[in-house]
This record gives structure tokens, C-alpha cells and sequence, in this order.
């Protein structure tokens, strides 16, 4: 059970006052776990039949009524007749009766969230009046009626969420007047009538979901106009006409899906080369014709053109998709020869990894072999074409005829020997974690439950995603991705996507704090979880609380006659609740008045800050900062992290610097602020950013370094750089970053442990000399006498980035140089390439090993870098890997790594030194030499034969 108060979250404090939230909050519990006493104390008359009647005539209410059973394991917040209600949520909670008018009369009301409850009836027209209403949302209720043109008033609108209940009529055209809407999900109801064009006039929509209603008309070409729309999904509706040529201007927007299954539409399928962030495309189940469109994105991932009456060959483009992952084009008039030799693709280094193509039930009448068929990720069915009646040699590919299972169950996580699942308490809801099993950790916890559904993701095959949905739930959720486990999941009708979500306490922990629980119930209830391109919006079903969750574990005083103890307790803790919030917020507004705040807490700073003694180090004022960078002007932001954001300044003597400024909300952090401070004064080496000066006034923390003119590292790998690095110029930026480590290490007085060595972390000057910065979290290196390290470590509260973090130091939370050598062997293997640590819930480090292991290390090697030589891949690959080592003493040092990769640089040609001392070292591949030297090769071309993908050789190829 949770209850909260205070200000809703879309209140600013500046509007802040007196506001009670009237949050009948949120009782996501599975149906057994429902507290059965009902908390009686002072509610709102008529609210159990008719919801929302008399709640709009706040100011008049002066009776009392008991909760009643119908409020089982609700607290009913009183409320005084002066206050304003901004939030009513009554969640999953099997509500009956209906929505009454007098909701209309809540002028404030920001969020009303009646989800999966059993609400009959009309949504009141009187609910147009809430102008300040963002989210109103009642999917999964049994609402009739039609959608009021009034609704158009609701000009605040974020989310208008209705899906899954019995609405019927037509979309009003008012609907164009909701310009703030980014959710429209209307999806799985009654609708009638055509779409209206004006919808094409909803500047901010992201989730245009209309499928499953009774649609008809042709759809409105004006539908392209929406600038900002992520996903179109009207499958199954009564649909006539022609796919709008109009569609191509899709190449306008970001539209990441489009799927317009079972439609009724007819003519051809428009060109759709222009829309260059597609990556679903699913035009399955009408009756198109003509040819398939060609050029589509290299972003297409998933397409579906099956069950229509499209005929011709297939393009020889569509082979070239290097992401695909589902192909499904059966049940057309296809024809010619399947030409799997034009075959090209990424490589799989994901196990799950697979690329499907059914072509069954068509006219196709051979098949060109090719090498990318003998991959096992890859299948191919052609089963229902004369080519299968007129060879034998096919019938790998003829005899498939149960199609293929997407929803075949995850493989399990191996369990290390001596652990067991029977070692937990199982009668007690206890389980083992499986996340933690592959950092070799064996430990039972008790998990949070949840149902989770992805209302419309942008992938047809769940499995090579399972360890993105994890990495992006912990990302939101503000967890580590080991306590996320996905215990099963299956493809329900939409298709949507449902997972039985397991959310595990923290290493060394068995279960959360209360805290904790109310905090991911929160994230989880509220949309706290934002969504992306690839998992789309989703919704919550359930929130199971199992032991210990679901025990009382506060000493419940004895009641008061009349009250049951939990009424009281709701009581007192929301007036104390309520109280301290208007406390805080007069105090505050008072103290921001009167200017105590910033100047209190600057002399507070100043003083701390005066004891430090920093040689050449300058002291500015704020006065100083403001002018160097124009008030902080927006066009002046080079960057931001945790700590705050950079800015390019301009000094009184012209020169420029980098200003990093640390956010109102992170002055708490003066920690970091004086770690790095007086880190970067003592720290002096041509590959470390240099500390200009510092400004600790008016309640501001700044650093100011020397500005690196070419960005980050990071930024020259990322795919959308204009100027990739060659492979000598990625050689030098790894031994001067390494040069910069090994002074940290060995001759920084005192020596240091970077603790957050990363891609983003390494600068570049002019002329691309890398430099490493952010001392935020460095941490004084282990000697005998100091930290109690007299075993080589320090023992410390884990920090650090996914992706580069030791994972040695993670489990055993001893930190050591060589947490740094492991970080920095990421970063080589980012150089290598190209790819961030953590892509679509992939791990750099994995990958390539998996990609090494087959044979395949060509196929991850960044193709921008131009040629190489091939004597030096194999060392500077080995010493990546030998950095990344789990063991923390198989790992080489810093000054080891630093010899190697001079010795690396030693073996480069002449022609490669020089140009990276004068270029960013791209070579063109026109004069590059024609021995010894390895350009990218991501498969083997046509007439190589296919056993070369899984050898361990590297044949010398050119580019062609």
C-alpha cells in the first residue's frame, strides 16, 4: 500500500502553495495481495458509485463517509475545501460506477489516471474544461459512448490514453487543437468513421495508435505533416484506397514505424527511400500490387509485406539491408531467382542475433547459393515455389513447413556449481537472481513483480533484444541491469510484447527498503520510464508484492475508538506529510526572497574553499563566468554530464576556455568539486587537461580547464562524424590517453585512480592530441600505510560508468590500478570499433571476443578508419582484450600497456606516422597499397568460399 503527497510533479514551485495532491494512489497489486480491511476515514460522499461525484464541488463538502469496502486497500485523503486537487489516481484497483460531470469542476487537475479498473459509462463531456489537464488516462476500463468534440479544449494534453475500452463514434476534427499531445493511444475500441486530416496539424504527436477500431476511408495523406511522429499504427481497420502517396514525405520526420496491417488497402506501395529512420515496416494482410519498392533505409530492421498481391522480382537492395532481422513476404506473386549470393549483412555476435526470410508461396524458380546462407543465424523458407519442385538440392529451405516459433523461451542463465535455485525460500517468494550469475555471485533476494507490456515495439523477435530491455529498464529505473530479470515473456495480440518483469534488490542485499519499493513503484505507475525508438510506449498490468513487501514492518499504535489503526496511521502521516511540504516550501520561498539563500550558502562554500592553498591556479568571480560565456548562453554549451554543464567562454585576455558549472540541484556535490580541484592543481602532463582556474562564488561552483577544440573521442566514433579517425591517428590517441594514465598512476604526487576512464573522457585538442579529464571521481592510489590497503587496493563504495566498469572491482568493491586498465581496454576496443560500450543492451567486451572466437574479428572492425596494417591488428586487438580480463592480476599495468602500444606505433610505415601527425590519418582507398594491408571486409564477397566466415584467417582483401 503507498500513498503520496504534496506537490504534483508538474506544479512548479513557483505556483507552489497550499496544494494538497489528492494521489489515491496506486494500488498495483496482484489481486490476492489487495489489503482486506478497508481503512475508514473521512472520504468523499458518493465517490464509490459514481466517481468524481461531489469531488468537483470541493468548497461545499462538509460530509463524512466511510471508505466502505468498495476503497479495500485505498487511503482516502482528506481534503480541506480550500484546496486544489491536481492528481487523482485510482489505478488497477477494480473500481465499478462511472465518471461523473462534476470532475469537469476541477480546475487544477493535472493528471487523472483511472487505468484498468471497471468504469462503465460516457467519458464526460465536462472534462473538456480541465485546460490544465496533461495526462488523462483510461485504458482498460468498459467506457462507451463517443469522444466529445470539447475534448479539443484540453490544449495542455500530453497523454490521451483510452485504449482497450468500448468507445465508439468518429475522431473529432477538434482534435487538431491539442497542440501539446504526444500520445495518442486510441487503439483496440469502437472508433468509426474516417481519420480526420486535420490530425496532420498536431505539432508535438510522437504515437499515432488508431489499430483495431472501425476505421474507414481512405487515410489522410495529411497524416505525413505531423513533424515529430515516431509511430503510425492503424492495423486492422476498414481502411479503402491507395497507401498514400504522400508517405514519402515521412522523410520529414523521424518516423521509426509503420505498420498498417489488414487495412483494405489496394493500389502500389509508395517510394519510401526518403524515410531515413524506418525501421519497421509491416504492410502485411491488404491487397497491394505491383513490384516491391527499392532503397529503402539501411535502418530497416523488421519488414512484412506478406499476404498481399505484390508480383516481380525482389530488388536487389532489399538483399543489401545489413540490419534486417524478419523478411516476410509470403503469399505474394513474386517471381525470378532468390539471389541469396547478393546477401549482405552485419555480423551476428549476439547468439540470439537472427535474420529470417520467408519467401513461401510465391513463384520463385531458382536459388543462387551464397555463403551467408550456411550462417546458422540466418534461415530461409521458400517452401510453396516450383524452384522447390524443380531441385532437390533445396530442400533445406523447401521443407520447412511449421514457419518459425518467435516467441522460443530465452536460454538460461548457467548456474556455477554449488549454486542452486533450492538454496531460497521459496514458499517465502525468495528466488535466485540470475543476473548476478555471470559475475559468478550466487545469491537468493526477494523480487519485485511486475507485468510489463510494450504497446508497440520497433522488433517483430524479442529474444535478440532480451539484454537491451534489461540494460534500458535499469537506465530508467535508476538500477544496475543485474537486477533486472525477465522471466518469460510472449507475443500477444497487436503484436505487443508482454514480460514478466523480476526486479532484484542490490548486490549484498535481500531485499529493498521501503524506500526503495515506493520510489519503482513510482517510476513504474507514473510513466517515469520514458520510452524510445526501439522499445515504443508500454504500460504496467500489474505490481505483484509478495514477503517481505506486503508485511507491516512499523509498530502500529493502538487505535483510537471509531478508527482502525491504518486510518489513523494514513492520517498522521499525511497531515505531518503535508505540513512539512508547506514548511519547506514558505521557508524556501521566503529565504529566495530575501537573497539569504545564495549568499549563505556562497560565504559557506567560501569558506570551505579558503583553506585550500592552489598554486597557479586563478580565483574568478561569478560576475567573471557570466561574461565569458554571455550569461551562460545556450549556443555556448559544448557538453553535460552528472556534475553539470560545460561551456565555451571567452576570458578578458582572449582566450578560450571550458567552463563547468555545476548545477543548483548538484551543489551537494562539493565533494567532487573539491576532489578535482585539488587533483587537477597538482597534476601536470602534456596529456592531462590542465585546471585554468576555479570560481566559488554567489553559491556557484565552476571549473575552468584550457578548451579542447575537437570534443571528445567519443564524439570522432560516433557513426554521424564527418571526419573519421585513420588507424594511425586511433593508434597515437590511445598511447598519448595511456601516457596520461600511467603519469596518474606512478608520478602524480600523490598517484591517482582515475575511476571513470572513457571515450567521453578523453579529449582532443587541435590538432587531435588526446588528453584525459573529469578527475570528478579519481580516488588516492592504495599505499601500505593509507586506506588500509596495505593488500595493493582500496576498498570503496563502487563508482563508475556501464560499460567500462572492472567488473572485479564491481563484486568485490576493492578498487585497484588496474579498474583503470580494464576501462581503458574498452576504450581501445572502442577505437577498434567504433561502437559505444553498451549498444542495444550489448556488451563491447563480449561481442568482440564472440566475433574473434568465430573467425569474424573483420567484421567489427570500424570501416572508417580506412586500411592498416596487418601485423599490427592482431597485437593491438590482444592487448585489448588482455586489459579487459576479468581476473584483476592477469591484466598488464599501465606502463606495460604504454610499451606495447609504442611498440605497436613502432611497427606502423612511415606513410602512416607522418600523415597522422599532419591529418586526421584517413587514407584513400584509391592509393592505399596493395600488400599486407587489411581494409574492412564485414563479409566475404561472392566468390570466397563461405568456410572463411567461421576461420580463424584473415584473408588480404582490398576494398572494392
Amino acid at each position: 500500500m503507498l500513498w503520496e503527497n504534496g506537490y504534483s510533479r508538474t506544479t512548479t514551485m513557483r505556483q507552489a502553495k497550499a496544494t494538497l495532491v489528492l494521489l489515491v494512489f496506486m494500488m498495483l497489486l496482484h489481486p490476492s495481495e489487495c489489503v482486506s480491511d478497508p481503512i475508514e476515514v473521512r472520504a468523499l460522499q458518493g465517490i464509490r458509485n459514481r466517481i468524481g461525484d461531489d469531488l468537483g464541488r470541493l468548497s461545499d463538502w462538509e460530509g463524512e463517509d466511510p471508505c466502505g469496502d468498495h476503497w479495500t486497500g485505498v487511503i482516502c485523503t482528506p481534503i480541506n475545501g480550500t484546496d486544489h486537487v491536481t492528481e487523482l489516481r485510482l489505478l488497477n484497483m477494480n473500481f465499478t460506477g462511472s465518471l461523473a460531470p462534476d470532475l469537469g469542476n476541477l480546475t487544477q487537475l493535472v493528471i487523472m489516471d483511472f487505468m484498468w479498473n471497471n468504469i462503465t459509462g460516457s467519458i464526460p463531456p465536462a472534462i473538456g474544461r480541465l485546460r490544465n489537464l496533461v495526462q488523462l488516462s483510461l485504458s482498460g476500463n468498459k467506457l462507451t459512448g463517443v469522444l466529445d468534440p470539447s475534448f479539443g479544449n484540453l490544449s495542455s494534453l500530453d497523454r490521451f490514453q483510452i485504449d482497450e475500452n468500448n468507445i465508439s463514434g468518429p475522431i473529432p476534427s477538434s482534435f487538431q487543437f491539442l497542440d501539446n499531445l504526444l500520445h495518442f493511444h486510441m487503439n483496440n475500441n469502437s472508433l468509426n468513421g474516417s481519420i480526420p486530416p486535420e490530425l496532420g496539424r498536431l505539432p508535438r504527436l510522437a504515437h499515432l495508435m488508431l489499430d483495431n477500431n472501425q476505421l474507414s476511408g481512405e487515410i489522410p495523406g495529411e497524416l505525413s505533416n505531423i513533424s515529430r511522429l515516431l509511430i503510425l499504427q492503424l492495423d486492422n481497420n476498414q481502411f479503402s484506397g491507395p497507401i498514400p502517396s504522400s508517405f514519402r514525405d515521412f522523410s520529414r520526420t523521424n518516423l521509426t514505424k509503420l505498420s498498417l496491417r489488414n487495412c483494405g488497402l489496394n493500389g502500389t506501395i509508395p517510394d519510401l527511400s526518403g524515410l531515413s529512420t524506418l525501421v519497421y515496416l509491416d504492410l502485411s494482410n491488404n491487397q497491394l500490387t505491383g513490384p516491391i519498392p527499392s532503397n529503402l533505409s539501411q535502418t530497416v530492421r523488421t519488414i512484412d509485406l506478406s499476404n498481399n498481391q505484390l508480383d516481380g522480382e525482389i530488388p536487389a537492395s532489399l538483399y543489401e539491408l545489413r540490419r534486417m532481422e524478419l523478411l516476410q513476404l509470403q503469399n505474394n506473386s513474386l517471381d525470378g531467382v532468390v539471389r541469396s549470393d547478393l546477401l549482405s549483412h552485419d555480423s551476428f555476435t549476439n547468439e540470439e542475433s537472427v535474420f529470417i526470410m520467408d519467401f513461401r508461396n510465391n513463384n520463385f524458380t531458382d536459388l543462387t547459393p551464397g555463403a551467408l546462407l550456411a550462417v546458422p543465424n540466418i534461415t530461409l523458407q521458400l517452401g510453396g515455389n516450383p524452384a522447390c519442385s524443380a531441385s532437390q538440392n533445396l530442400s533445406a529451405y523447401c521443407n520447412v513447413q511449421n514457419g518459425y516459433n518467435l516467441s522460443t523461451p530465452l536460454p538460461l542463465m548457467p548456474v556455477p556449481a554449488g549454486c542452486s535455485d533450492a538454496t531460497c525460500d521459496r514458499s517465502r517468494n525468495q528466488e535466485l537472481n540470475y543476473g548476478l550469475l555471470e559475475f559468478g555471485s550466487c545469491q537468493c533476494a526477494y523480487p519485485i513483480n511486475v507485468g510489463y507490456r510494450l504497446k508497440s515495439p520497433s522488433f517483430a523477435i524479442y529474444q535478440p533484444y532480451a539484454d537491451a530491455l534489461r540494460e534500458y529498464l535499469a537506465s530508467r529505473l535508476f538500477i544496475n541491469q543485474y537486477q533486472v530479470n525477465v522471466s518469460d515473456f510472449s507475443w500477444i495480440q497487436g503484436p505487443r510484447l508482454y514480460v514478466n518483469l523480476k526486479i532484484f534488490p542490490p548486490n549484498g542485499s535481500a531485499e529493498f527498503n521501503s524506500s526503495e519499493v515506493s520510489r519503482l513503484y513510482s517510476q513504474f505507475a507514473t510513466f517515469n520510464i520514458s520510452g524510445n525508438r526501439t522499445f515504443g510506449p508500454h504500460e504496467i498490468l500489474f505490481i505483484f508484492l509478495g514477503f517481505p513487501y506486503n508485511v507491516s514492518r512499523v509498530e502500529t499504535p493502538a487505535p483510537v475508538a471509531g478508527l482502525k489503526a491504518g486510518a489513523i496511521a494514513g492520517i498522521v502521516i499525511g497531515v505531518a506529510a503535508f505540513t512539512a511540504v508547506t514548511a519547506i516550501s514558505v521557508l524556501y520561498f521566503a529565504v529566495k526572497r530575501w537573497g539569504l539563500f545564495s549568499s549563505v550558502l556562497g560565504r559557506r562554500q567560501a569558506r570551505r574553499y579558503k583553506r585550500i592553498k592552489v598554486d597557479g591556479v586563478q580565483d574568478f568571480t561569478f560576475k567573471e563566468m557570466m561574461k565569458a560565456t554571455d550569461s551562460f548562453n545556450s549556443t555556448l554549451q559544448v557538453g553535460q554530464g552528472g556534475y553539470g554543464k560545460v561551456y565555451k567562454g571567452t576570458m578578458p585576455d582572449g582566450r578560450i576556455v571550458a567552463i563547468k558549472r555545476a548545477e543548483e540541484e548538484s551543489l551537494q556535490g562539493g565533494k567532487e568539486f573539491l576532489t578535482e580541484l585539488e587533483a587537477l592543481s597538482r597534476l601536470h602532463h602534456r596529456n592531462l587537461v590542465s585546471l585554468i582556474g576555479f570560481c566559488d562564488d554567489e553559491g556557484e561552483q565552476m571549473l575552468i580547464y584550457e578548451f579542447m577544440e575537437n570534443g571528445t573521442l567519443r564524439d570522432h566514433l560516433n557513426a554521424t562524424s564527418k571526419s573519421p579517425l585513420g588507424f594511425a591517428r586511433r593508434i597515437q590517441i590511445a598511447l598519448g590517453s595511456a601516457k596520461g594514465i600511467l603519469y596518474l598512476h606512478t608520478e602524480a604526487n600523490p598517484p591517482l585512480i582515475h575511476r571513470d576512464i572513457k571515450a567521453t573522457n578523453i579529449l582532443l585538442d587541435e590538432k587531435l592530441a588526446p588528453k584525459v579529464a573529469d578527475f570528478g571521481l579519481s580516488k588516492l592510489a592504495p599505499a601500505p600505510e593509507l586506506d588500509g590497503a596495505a593488500a595493493g587496493y582500496v576498498s570503496t563504495v563502487v563508482k563508475g560508468t556501464p560499460g567500462y566498469l572492472d567488473p572485479e572491482y564491481f563484486l568485490t568493491q576493492k578498487l585497484t590500478d588496474r579498474s583503470d586498465v580494464y576501462s581503458f581496454g574498452v576504450v581501445l576496443l572502442e577505437l577498434l570499433t567504433s561502437r559505444p560500450p553498451i549498444s542495444d543492451g550489448k556488451n563491447l567486451v563480449r561481442e568482440v571476443h564472440m566475433a574473434d572466437d568465430a573467425g569474424m574479428i573483420l567484421s567489427v572492425v570500424d570501416s572508417r578508419m580506412g586500411p592498416y596494417p596487418a601485423q599490427c591488428l592482431k597485437p593491438f586487438v590482444r592487448l585489448a582484450f588482455q586489459c579487459c580480463m576479468d581476473d584483476t592480476d592477469s591484466r598488464p599495468s599501465m606502463a606495460e600497456v604504454v610499451r606495447e602500444l609504442e611498440a605497436i606505433w613502432r611497427m606502423l610505415p612511415q606513410e602512416y606516422t607522418s600523415s597522422a601527425d599532419n591529418s586526421t590519418a584517413s587514407v584513400d582507398a584509391n592509393s592505399m597499397p596493395t600488400k599486407s594491408f587489411l581494409p574492412y571486409n564485414p563479409y566475404v564477397s561472392s566468390d570466397i568460399d563461405g568456410s572463411n566466415l567461421v576461420s580463424g584467417t584473415i584473408p588480404p582483401i582490398i576494398p572494392r
